[in-house]
């Protein structure tokens, strides 16, 4: 969300992003939000003229209706003056609905509007013009084949999506054995990698309103992605960082606390909607999972040292599990609308042969900030908005997919890194059960 004082002064810069983003259907929103905002500000001065008018005509009026206890013929100077306080009473009240619905047109068009990108960000439609930057580890290609990872997971009798899609569905699945502890043991390996890096370790509510939902996410993301209790305002979360930065919602925060780093546990609900679906067979694209999240609050002018920090450390914790990963730049049309900047870490398939998104770094400037009302006080004690960003950790079962397919023996034996075999009781290889 952008200040309506930058789209005021810069209407043909937010037209020239808005073409970037390849929305040109949004182009007539800029002219449309200035010109309401002119009658807003037009408004809002004629109603403190009035305001200020009724007070002085107020005490006229007092002034002469004392008069008229001496001198009647001030009696009917009162009441054209009342008259006047009363008409200006009734235009006071239309301005102020006037307002009001100025308001919300304003606010509604502002939170369409997308946030400017970052000058690096790379011009494209959609995700098929990301661009490589660099790849970490070397990708492999063994000479035996690689299942599909469902059948990698039934050999140790590790997943049942039948019996779970009788319970809830597709997008759903039971994880058994030593998949489910797989599965336990990268969260809580991730968990630790995180609090080492000194960030904050937290669990979340996995429930929030409405005001966080849209104060955190685009219109068009909350449509495809959330799922709305119903009768109540609350929202499943879809992430961990909906919680996280909804947790400094209407907040000053001492600009002496800032950076907050913080790492959260959750699960994640998806309703999924869109071009993609829910997969039939497998745990990629699912309704529900589980993910260790990373998110900074921070001033604005650390943010993009963040980013870097953020995104590097998902190649850390990765390459420390032995699979082989590339960051990918998102390009602009692949940017959600309160995105500044964004890439995604993706892992090495060897039975794909490519690399698929395990994890998404975002810079989202002040967007969030400005929604949520999220302010710093610094040491002058002016206020600012704040800088806030987001990186997945890992979200399995997604990045078992990866983690099962580059471990995998020719024996079908799966084995475990050492940084991850003391969250595994020691063991070092897992055996199929068939």
């Amino acid at each position: 969300m952008l200040d309506i004082r930058f789209v005021r002064e810069n209407p043909d810069a937010v037209k020239e992003n808005i073409k970037k983003k390849f929305q040109d259907d949004k182009l007539p929103l800029v002219d449309e939000v200035i010109e309401l905002d002119a009658k807003l500000r037009a408004a809002i001065q004629e109603a403190d003229e009035l305001r200020s008018n009724r007070k002085k005509l107020s005490k006229q009026v007092g002034a002469l209706m004392g008069q008229a206890k001496k001198d009647p013929s001030k009696a009917a100077e009162a009441e054209a003056v009342k008259a006047q306080v009363t008409a200006q009473a009734a235009r006071l009240a239309e301005l102020e609905t006037m307002e009001s619905e100025l308001q919300d047109k304003v606010r509604t068009i502002m939170m369409t509007i997308p946030q400017m990108i970052d000058p690096s960000v790379p011009i494209g439609p959609d995700d098929s013009a990301n661009v490589e930057v660099a790849r970490f580890g070397e990708p492999v290609v063994p000479d035996y084949e690689i299942p599909y990872h469902t059948q990698i997971m039934e050999s140790f009798n590790g997943i049942d999506l039948d019996s779970a899609g009788r319970v809830a569905g597709n997008g759903f699945y039971y994880l058994m054995g030593d998949i489910a502890r797989l599965h336990e043991a990268v969260i809580a390996y991730a968990r630790d990698f995180m609090i080492n890096k000194g960030f904050t370790y937290c669990i979340p509510p996995f429930m929030i309103r409405g005001n966080v939902v849209t104060g955190v996410m685009s219109f068009a993301e909350m449509d495809a992605m959330m799922y709305k209790i119903e009768g109540e305002d609350l929202y499943l979360i879809g992430t961990s960082e909906h919680s996280m930065i909804g947790k400094f919602i209407d907040q000053i925060v001492p600009e002496s606390s800032l950076p907050q780093t913080l790492t959260s546990y959750s699960p994640c609900f998806r309703k999924e909607k869109g071009a993609h679906g829910i997969e039939e067979r497998g745990v990629y694209r699912i309704h529900q999972f589980e993910k260790q999240e990373m998110v900074v609050v921070c001033r604005p002018e650390e943010s993009m040292d963040w980013y870097e920090k953020m995104w590097r450390y998902s190649v850390e914790l990765f390459q420390s599990l032995e699979v082989p990963v590339r960051q990918l730049e998102c390009c602009s049309g692949d940017l959600a609308d309160l995105k500044v900047k964004s890439c995604d870490i993706e892992a090495w398939s060897p039975r794909q042969k490519k690399y698929f998104e395990v994890c998404s770094c975002s810079n989202l400037g002040d967007a969030q900030a400005r929604r949520l009302k999220i302010r710093v006080r610094g040491e002058d004690g002016k206020l600012y908005l704040a800088h806030t960003l987001n990186n997945t950790v890992v979200a399995p079962p997604r990045m078992l997919i990866a983690f099962l397919e580059n471990h995998l023996q020719a024996d079908g034996t799966v084995t475990i890194p050492k940084v991850l075999q003391p969250y595994m009781g020691g063991t070092e290889v897992l055996v199929p059960k068939q």
